[in-house]
């Protein structure tokens, strides 16, 4: 068989949720949308099922099928309802919907439900994508409590800019919230992965370690609390073929890459159709052997190309590792003018093992 492969390390991820929770000393919602950032719900989910306090989904599908799968925690519907009509599988299956314009407001409050429910009501803090005005958001949540369909409700935000520091930005979107939420009392939850990493005073009741679970730093720069992560996934593949190369001659497609001297070049079965991304620029690191090389051309649908000129012990054969343990994935994306985070939810067709 082909030999790309993504190994997922199940202690890692537990070790990265269990660092979450003693950074915060709060509850945490493992986030397992987009099949886990590409990693696969299910299983990161049944790897986490003793431990974690919640789980968070984009949309009620993916919440259906941790439900089917047997997981009673709190699921967060991230991003609400999408049909009034999902009302019902939400009471029934006691999931935990965000609600964050005046549309799901107004579905709720005309709903007949057969439960009321636990709601997230999102303020707008100033990232300016979803959430109640600071205006509305007083009005809103009185409204929620005097309607007798909410159990509870908790206080949400999000920041935009968490993972750069020194913007300002997040400081006046925690000013905002605490404003915005005077007097109304209630959990709150405003941390992304940055947020947890490098914003305890932002902490609150509950946190949502999203891309720090998988073990990749949101930050573009080394930042203690994040070099603690351990990769959860490794991208690995061999070298299929090894071609002799004259000096001056091109490689792939457009001919990006010409050769500046005589080289070995080797053929790795790794594409854009696995999720390599096609614009990985020429430098791209790859591990070879567990010894550091580069991409040198196109990338290709089912394959690449690196250099194996300066490493004489490899060939057909080796070990080729894309990212992972020795290779971080931010590294590799930064190469691609992308983030681990896209590297991660683009993988296809590769066929995902696990260990624990």
């Amino acid at each position: 068989m082909r030999p790309a492969r993504a190994l997922i390390d199940l202690s890692a991820l537990r070790h990265n949720y269990r660092l979450a929770k003693s950074l915060s000393g709060c509850r945490a919602l493992a986030v397992v949308k987009a099949n886990a950032y590409g990693h696969g719900a299910l299983a990161c989910a049944a790897a986490l099922d003793s431990e974690a306090d919640g789980f968070a989904v984009s949309a009620i599908e993916e919440a259906l099928q941790l439900r089917e799968a047997g997981h009673r925690q709190p699921i967060v519907l991230l991003e609400g309802w999408f049909e009034a009509s999902e009302l019902e599988l939400i009471c029934r299956h006691q999931l935990w919907p965000v609600i964050h314009h005046h549309g799901q407001l107004q579905d709720l409050l005309q709903a007949d439900l057969s439960q009321p429910l636990h709601v997230w009501l999102k303020l707008d803090s100033g990232m300016h994508r979803t959430g109640f005005s600071a205006a509305d958001y007083p009005t809103v949540w009185r409204q929620l409590q005097a309607s007798g369909k909410v159990t509870s409700l908790t206080r949400m935000t999000h920041f935009a800019r968490a993972d750069e520091p020194e913007t300002g930005r997040t400081e006046q979107q925690l000013e905002a919230f605490e404003q915005a939420t005077v007097g109304l009392e209630g959990p709150a939850s405003l941390c992304n992965s940055a947020g947890v990493l490098a914003w305890p005073q932002a902490h609150g009741d509950w946190i949502r370690p999203g891309i720090m679970l998988y073990g990749a730093s949101p930050f573009g720069f080394p930042q203690p609390q994040a070099s603690q992560l351990q990769p959860v996934m490794q991208l690995d593949s061999r070298v299929i073929a090894v071609h002799q190369i004259a000096a001056s001659e091109p490689i792939g497609y457009g001919s990006r890459f010409v050769t500046g001297r005589p080289s070995r070049i080797g053929l790795v079965a790794m594409g854009y159709a696995d999720g390599y991304p096609r614009h990985a620029r020429d430098g791209t690191p790859v591990l070879v052997d567990g010894q550091r090389t580069t991409l040198v051309g196109r990338v290709s649908m089912d394959m690449l190309t690196v250099d194996l000129t300066d490493l004489p012990g490899t060939g057909l054969g080796s070990h080729v590792r894309l990212w992972g343990k020795g290779l971080d994935a931010g590294e590799v994306a930064s190469h691609a003018d992308t983030i681990s985070y896209q590297l991660f939810c683009n993988l296809n067709r590769v066929p995902r093992h696990y260990q624990d």
